[in-house]
């Protein structure tokens, strides 16, 4: 897929796990932790899951755009050159040797330098160390994330030049998120129309279109719509890239349904999808060793759909290690029923 959005940390996993067979949240954290995957800002200013492989070269690409972009703010917050580059030295020279620290302790680091981490200076300086290819997410400690030296997590570098950058990244996109058009494309990876539109010229070759009233879709040449006809339900995580990477989202989310879907200020909720469409929402609560999922439909679904996403709470359980238990809700009626996955 290129990157996955990960700023919901917790449901950033289940947006690995919903997409791999037998997997479990452990399996993960043990990947993560492990330098098998990734967590970093790159393509837009928010974090992403990348692979080892993809990250440099990713970074370069989408790096220069981001950081054009934040200069008003950085202008704000007072975050000059000269401050920047003082905390990569210091940044290079606390995690050195393989060292890893979470957030907080790096704050205090600066601060004892005279550097201001308050009102969000924090955050900018962090991701621009990110940005310029100096750190990436270190190994969970005391259930804290921490940061890493991407040297020394990554130490051979694979690097590819801009076209090709730019054509890989569009093969990804359009393979794992068809069909889909330039314009979503152009949104997911925050790039200009013309590099878009040159790297979709690059691969286009291996790729078919199709010519509908909202535009023009790409799929992969190899892509099938399949013969299943039976109910596809899914219960997908907050900021799933089935929603966020489109520009235009009409396709799975009906205008009614937008705001309860997406919040004004751009949070993402979990969502039910049943049959392509945006159903309804969920949310979870964990006690002990179970995991409540309440379920929000948009309208009362059948039996037939509330025993799928009966199976797809159990399956998000066993993902925990949990029971889980599911109750449904709609139009302020809750009806209780409960899933065992022992």
């Amino acid at each position: 897929m290129g990157a996955v959005q990960a700023q919901d940390y917790i449901m950033a996993k289940w947006a690995i796990g919903v997409r791999l067979k037998n997997q479990s949240e452990k399996n993960i954290e043990d990947a993560i932790d492990k330098w098998e995957i990734l967590r970093t800002h790159v393509l837009r200013p928010t974090w992403h899951f990348v692979s080892p492989d993809d990250i440099y070269w990713m970074t370069k690409l989408t790096a220069a755009k981001i950081k054009t972009s934040l200069k008003s703010r950085h202008k704000q917050l007072e975050i000059t050159d000269s401050i920047l580059n003082k905390t990569i030295t210091i940044i290079e020279k606390v995690l050195a040797d393989g060292k890893n620290l979470t957030r907080n302790d790096l704050a205090q680091k600066f601060r004892e330098k005279g550097i201001k981490t308050d009102e969000n200076r924090l955050s900018h300086i962090l991701f621009c160390a990110e940005f310029e290819g100096i750190i990436c997410s270190g190994p969970i400690k005391e259930n804290r994330p921490t940061y890493s030296l991407l040297s020394h997590r990554v130490p051979k570098k694979k690097e590819l030049g801009r076209e090709e950058s730019l054509a890989e990244l569009a093969r990804r996109y359009f393979t794992s998120h068809a069909p889909a058009t330039v314009q979503d494309f152009s949104w997911w990876a925050n790039l200009s129309l013309t590099e878009i539109r040159s790297a979709v010229d690059s691969i286009k070759s291996d790729f078919t279109t199709d010519d509908t009233e909202k535009g023009k879709y790409l799929l992969p040449g190899s892509f099938s719509w399949g013969k299943n006809q039976k109910a596809s339900v899914h219960l997908l995580p907050a900021y799933d890239e089935f929603l966020i990477s489109y520009r235009d989202r009409s396709s799975s989310l009906h205008d009614i349904y937008n705001k309860r879907t997406i919040s004004v200020n751009g949070i993402f909720f979990p969502i039910v999808v049943v049959n392509g469409q945006v159903s309804g929402l969920w949310k979870r609560t964990i006690q002990k060793n179970k995991v409540i999922v309440t379920v929000s439909t948009f309208e009362e679904e059948g039996k037939t759909i509330k025993n799928q996403i009966e199976k797809k709470a159990a399956e998000y359980g066993k993902f925990l290690d949990k029971e889980a238990e599911v109750s449904f809700k709609v139009s302020g009626i809750i009806n209780i029923g409960s899933v065992s996955l022992k």
